[in-house]
């Protein structure tokens, strides 16, 4: 019996015409195997819908026009692919017509409800664009919607999973469907019981792909990305980038928790619990063996991985007494990110204050920060720079810091971290 293949395809992959028929060539050249695909946004369709939804919350009417701008990209798309009188043209109208609807409303109260009911259309016009387009190319599927399947809980904009839900719910129908065509699905969204539209946390696509992978019980998963492999570093920001041929699951999991963006943070955990193995693959030379991540991974000795994370926000949190920070503080002080829903992404203790590193977002750092003046002193600066190295060299550390103001450090046995200030 032929075993379960699940690709998933990010934004820069389907970004036109182009990405879309050399996504369909992917899966002519596997078209004998059982492959479920999952497809994110369309390239930067995702920043506009955001852009959308802020001037939505804000009643700005301008945000019709960056609707009227999305719709026309995807319109060129369309234009380029197929017939002037295919039924697609039909069948993203009516989907785009769904915000339409939201922006006729008077305003949801819950800005992350709101924002997770308009962002989620990017993905399904996008998997309505590309399993239309591999049916016109002879390549039988059918588009499911994820959020029949992947069953969340009411936390919008970063929707918990509820994995006894969503196996039943994959298990009863996709394996049948997966023996006569291929599957097009959407990554980043799921659904609640209500019926509502959740996303699962920025750039969720691969903890689609995971979630649908290890529910199936899938052989493997693949990533289709504009990279050789899974790299020491951001190609756009280092010149002297190394390709990893394999990673082990910790490894890859220390990498994306830090923040390298070549995979979901969230994704390594439940492929390793189910043990199925990770490709990292280009999606211009399918044929090249990217980067594996599995179990099995025999490296011992790996190169500096550097993972540049910027506008970051560093704040150092003081009693107002001038007394210890002790346990107490500090449990009062974590319930307060976690209510805020802010992760920290490095931190440091002195005898009398807690110094904390996070992604900006100048919504949730507001309340944030109100919550915690009650009690405490806060002094924070904004837009800088947190650079995390695995495996590092006293030597890498130097450079990168070189020529910039180092307001926080953390050297540990794997990982060296350094927040800096331009």
């Amino acid at each position: 019996m032929t075993e379960i293949q699940v690709y998933k395809f990010g934004g820069a992959s389907v970004k036109d015409a182009d990405g879309i028929r050399n996504l369909k060539e992917i899966i002519a050249l596997n078209r004998d195997k059982k492959i479920l695909i999952v497809v994110s946004a369309i390239d930067k369709t995702t920043n506009k819908l955001e852009e959308l939804t802020k001037l939505y919350l804000h009643a700005d009417p301008a945000a019709e026009q960056v609707l009227a701008t999305i719709r026309k990209y995807h319109d060129n798309i369309l234009s380029d692919l197929f017939d002037a009188k295919h039924p697609i043209f039909d069948d993203i109208a009516n989907v785009f017509v769904e915000i339409e609807w939201i922006l006729e409303e008077e305003c949801h109260p819950d800005a992350a409800f709101v924002y997770d009911q308009i962002v989620s259309i990017g993905e399904l016009v996008s998997t309505r664009i590309v399993s239309a387009y591999l049916q016109y190319s002879g390549l039988n599927n059918k588009w499911v919607d994820a959020r029949n399947y992947i069953q969340t809980d009411n936390t919008y904009k970063e929707g918990i999973v509820n994995w006894h839900r969503t196996k039943s719910a994959i298990q009863k129908d996709l394996p049948s469907i997966l023996n006569d065509q291929f599957i097009v699905t959407q990554g980043f969204i799921g659904g609640t019981s209500e019926n509502y539209s959740t996303t699962l946390g920025r750039e969720g696509s691969d903890y689609s792909a995971a979630i649908f992978a290890t529910c199936l019980d899938a052989a493997a998963v693949t990533i289709w990305k504009d990279v050789p492999g899974v790299l020491n570093a951001d190609p756009k920001i280092f010149t002297d980038t190394v390709k990893y041929p394999e990673l082990s699951y910790l490894e890859a999991l220390e990498m994306t928790y830090f923040g390298a963006t070549v995979i979901h943070a969230k994704t390594i955990k439940p492929l390793k619990n189910a043990n199925i193995p990770l490709f990292v693959k280009p999606f211009k030379s399918p044929n090249e063996n990217g980067t594996k991540i599995s179990s099995d991974a025999t490296i011992t000795d790996y190169i500096p991985a550097i993972i540049v994370k910027e506008n970051q926000t560093l704040v150092s949190i003081s009693s107002k007494d001038f007394s210890f920070i002790s346990e107490e503080h500090l449990s009062i002080i974590f319930s307060t990110f976690s209510t805020y829903r802010v992760k920290i992404n490095a931190m440091q203790l002195s005898a009398i204050s807690f110094t904390v590193c996070f992604d900006s977002d100048d919504n949730s750092a507001e309340a944030l920060f109100k919550a915690l003046g009650t009690n405490y002193q806060l002094k924070y600066n904004n837009g800088l720079q947190l650079i995390t190295v695995r495996h590092y060299e006293q030597k890498t550390v130097d450079k990168l810091c070189s020529g910039k103001t180092v307001l926080l450090q953390q050297l540990s046995r794997n990982t060296a971290q350094m927040v800096l200030k331009q």
